[in-house]
């Protein structure tokens, strides 16, 4: 089979699917180009702000493109490159694209609110607690892994630490993402100061933003003067997840993401020219059977593992955490939601093929060989391996660090509301935990508790427990459609059951894998996944309750229906 031809197709299917899927998604759940988005209706030049489109395009996908699509599907090919592939193009269309987008839409109706206010708003307060409770452990995992991963990815042996000449290829590619990385912010602030604070236009503010991006890569990979361990670089984005999450999120938060994902379009355009010069043969055995190594079960390990390449419940939080409140026109909604859950299939597919086109490469950290894949890509016109790699390392750290902001946000904005109630008489109480500042502090704390663990200890529980939260988004989407359009919507139902059925499934073995360790950190692990599975199924429970008692409402109403007669 040759990888181009499967590049290709997954391609055309996802520009017809966002073409027919996409409309039909958009018709039957109303959505309305003439309705005022949050970011009109409650501007507060914080949170609320109408964003170009384009603009917003770029943020978001740069926030839910994290280190899942790349390493996700790596990882997956114990299993074969075949049941990988079909994954990522049947879940990217009916599963990530519909949850994406239909998280985006319910929260546009909810005040740019996140999922958990949905579930207040169409089910009860106490489902409400429950998902925020539950989202919340998912974003303090999310950013305790990638804080892990991007400090990883930039740290330098300590032997090398301020002698730039001992680096070798391999550190100073670390080195030169790191210097980058810490560039960027500053060529974000700029950007955000032109076109907010100057008026300059969007369109000449990103030419000359993406010559000053490149000229960044440039100055980066010849002058790595950042050569720091792995310590030090987790202080320096502690600093920077911090002001990430209390600046208003046109300083830093949305032109750093927006800037960046041109960094990784270019990636992913690197790699598609690349296939379709080398056009190679796909090398990794097609299929590897249902258990290819112990522990390993086809089902559910591989809809866990891929996880941001076909579907990933921290999407959600992107979604309706910073992007809902960005949204200038419901019209946007559909490119932003469904759109961006599209072209991360494609880097999903990329990464897929930059190793099972090469049999050579199964050394090394996914990153790693995904970079390496990637770069002999871009050898075939002419970018040179080191500079290459060093290219492909960069754009890998600009996931996981463009994830890692967003997801410090989002954990202020679920312990935010948390802090406040409502009373039966329609009261909002609020309490000292809808601070911005208390909550970024709580969120950060309990992040770095977990980041003792290190990032291979969490990443099972992280897989499972944010697969899971897609289960509870794609519930909380159909509560609000059966709440406002008195129908049950299948395309959420469907995909919500499959999910609930994978993750529950995969949270149970990661409990009974470190309860079987008998250690400490095994039970601390296995404590956190039994937890999760608790507030998921209360979180079932109360919906099942919501639904039974809605039914039964609806038939008072009709005489005819059978639920009245039971």
């Amino acid at each position: 089979m040759n990888a181009f031809i499967l590049l290709l197709l997954g391609m055309i299917i996802f520009f017809i699917a966002y073409i027919t899927y996409g409309s039909y998604l958009a018709k039957k759940w109303g959505v309305d180009p003439g309705r005022k988005t949050p970011a009109h209706t409650r501007p507060d030049g914080r949170d609320y702000v109408p964003t170009d489109a384009k603009v917003l395009l770029g943020h978001h996908f740069s926030s839910i493109a994290g280190a899942g699509p790349i390493t996700g599907p790596i990882i997956a090919t114990m299993f074969g490159w075949l049941p990988v592939y079909l994954w990522i193009v049947f879940g990217c269309v009916f599963f990530g694209g519909v949850h994406d987008y239909g998280s985006l839409l319910a929260s546009l109706r909810h005040e740019g609110k996140s999922i958990g206010e949905v579930i207040r708003s169409n089910v009860s307060q106490k489902g409400k607690i429950m998902f925020t409770l539950y989202a919340f452990i998912t974003i303090c995992l999310v950013v305790a892994a990638f804080l892990d991963i991007t400090a990883g990815t930039f740290a330098v042996n300590v032997q090398t630490v301020g002698n730039i000449d001992a680096i070798d290829l391999a550190e100073k590619q670390k080195a030169a993402a790191g210097t980058a990385s810490m560039l960027f912010i500053v060529l974000a602030l700029l950007f955000g100061f032109l076109v907010y604070r100057r008026g300059v236009n969007v369109t000449v503010s990103t030419v000359i933003g993406v010559v000053l991006l490149a000229a960044v890569v440039f100055l980066a990979d010849k002058f790595p003067f950042l050569a720091l361990t792995k310590f030090h670089w987790q202080i320096i984005l502690v600093i920077y997840i911090i002001c990430a999450s209390l600046l208003p999120v046109w300083i830093l938060l949305q032109p750093r993401d927006y800037l960046s994902s041109f960094l990784l379009y270019a990636m992913v355009a690197g790699g598609v020219v690349g296939l379709i010069i080398m056009r190679p043969s796909v090398e990794m055995s097609a299929f590897n059977g249902f258990l290819p190594s112990a522990g390993n079960y086809l089902f559910p390990i591989l809809f866990i593992t891929v996880a941001c390449g076909a579907i990933s419940g921290f999407h959600s939080l992107v979604s309706s955490g910073t992007s809902a409140k960005q949204l200038n026109s419901e019209k946007d909604a559909k490119l932003v939601g469904y759109g961006a859950m599209l072209i991360e299939g494609i880097v999903a597919i990329v990464a897929l093929m930059s190793v099972a086109a090469f049999a050579g490469n199964t050394e090394g950290t996914p990153a790693a060989r995904f970079a390496l894949g990637v770069a002999k890509f871009m050898n075939s016109f002419g970018i040179p391996m080191g500079l290459g790699q060093t290219f492909v390392t960069l754009a890998f750290a600009s996931f996981t660090l463009t994830s890692l902001d967003s997801a410090t946000r989002i954990g202020r904005y679920l312990v935010q509301e948390l802090g406040e109630y409502y009373t039966e008489d329609g009261r909002t109480v609020k309490t000292v935990f809808t601070n911005p500042y208390l909550a970024t502090g709580i969120t950060v704390a309990i992040s770095l508790g977990f980041t003792l663990y290190g990032y291979e200890r969490i990443w099972p529980i992280f897989g499972s427990a944010n697969q899971l939260l897609a289960g509870l988004a794609l519930l909380a989407v159909a509560a609000w459609i059966k709440n406002t359009q008195k129908r049950n919507s299948w395309e959420t139902i469907i995909p919500l059951v499959f999910m609930f059925a994978v993750t529950l499934s995969a949270l149970c073995l990661v409990v009974y894998t470190n309860v079987m360790k008998a250690t400490f950190d095994g039970y601390v692990l296995a404590a956190i996944a039994a937890i999760m599975i608790i507030l998921a199924v209360i979180e079932l429970f109360i919906t099942g309750q919501w639904a039974r008692g809605l039914s039964k409402k609806e038939a008072a109403s009709n005489p005819n229906d059978p639920i009245k007669n039971k």
